[in-house]
């Protein structure tokens, strides 16, 4: 019996060593909720911030979007393994809430964003951010608005009355899942996201008034990042599943192409198999890390 005990005991040490040693795999880090970036109706702005014990220097905004919908407790329930890889990796993590759709259009989410990356570039030395070394990352809609966002930055307003918008908007790397690219082309046969009733919420997220066919077509048009793709844009990380239902590889195909013909460092990653998004998804936030670790170098 005392040997069997004993037996169990040394198991029992061992278990908590290993763990112990599991533990230790992940960098420690700070958490601050609800750092407010800008206001909306009378409505505060939100982001959390993950700051790890030994940045690195880079600042990484983490777009929390699905269907252009945000909300603060799915930082904790659905993103927060997705960000411990980045934060594993020394890089601060800025996880961006924006205002949802069908409330809120893409048009007015998209100026959320852009106020969100000033916001953060202004007060990055707080963070012990490099200013000139911050990436973007999303997927799905989020993944669109990373897009878009990398493609339309711009340079501060020097006469501005508030501070944040005097300073720039632009990234300096981009990483995207699944991504829809272009609105008014979308799969294997170019057919429209406007005229099928499977993407309604896509639809109620451009407009209020769907049956206007011409000012549908307007706002899918200003809003598909495909428009403003140019040499300028940052390195673009793309990764989708070969079987998505929602959004089809193909746009992410579209857009490694252009970016090919463009010469903009780039490299599409397509998971064979996997549809809208995966399970252990969280694990290809190392490959993102990486990606930045690369083009967002110390200067």
């Amino acid at each position: 019996m005392k040997k069997l005990q004993l037996i169990f005991v040394s198991l029992l040490l061992l278990s908590i060593c290993s763990t112990g040693n599991l533990w230790a795999q992940q960098a420690a880090y700070t958490h601050k909720e609800d750092v407010i970036y800008g206001r909306r109706d009378g409505m505060a702005l939100t982001m959390d911030v993950f700051q790890p014990e030994n940045p690195n220097g880079i600042g990484v905004l983490v777009m929390i979007s699905g269907g252009w919908y945000s909300s603060h407790d799915r930082i904790q329930s659905e993103w927060l393994e997705r960000i411990k890889q980045l934060v594993n990796h020394g890089q601060t993590v800025f996880a961006i809430v924006h205002a949802s759709a069908p409330k809120y259009k893409v048009p007015e989410i998209k100026l959320d964003i852009n106020r969100a990356v000033r916001y953060v570039r202004f007060h990055a030395k707080e963070w012990n951010v490099d200013p000139e070394r911050l990436g973007i990352v999303g997927e799905s809609s989020g993944g669109h608005l990373s897009l878009l966002q990398a493609a339309t930055g711009t340079e501060g307003d020097p006469k501005a009355k508030d501070s944040v918008e005097m300073v720039s908007s632009k990234l300096e790397a981009v990483a995207c899942f699944f991504p829809p690219v272009d609105l008014t082309a979308f799969g294997r046969m170019g057919s429209s996201v406007l005229s099928n009733s499977r993407y309604k919420h896509f639809i109620l997220a451009l407009t209020s008034s769907p049956i206007d066919s011409v000012e549908l077509l307007k706002v899918a048009t200003e809003v598909s990042p495909i428009r403003y793709i140019t040499k300028s844009l940052p390195p673009t990380l793309i990764i989708s599943g070969s079987a998505d239902k929602t959004i089809p590889v193909q746009q992410s195909q579209f857009l490694a192409k252009k970016l090919e013909e463009l010469g903009v460092p780039h490299r599409l990653e397509i998971r064979e198999g996997k549809d809208h998004g995966w399970p252990d998804i969280a694990k290809d936030y190392n490959d993102v890390a990486d990606w930045f670790n690369q083009y967002l170098q110390k200067k």
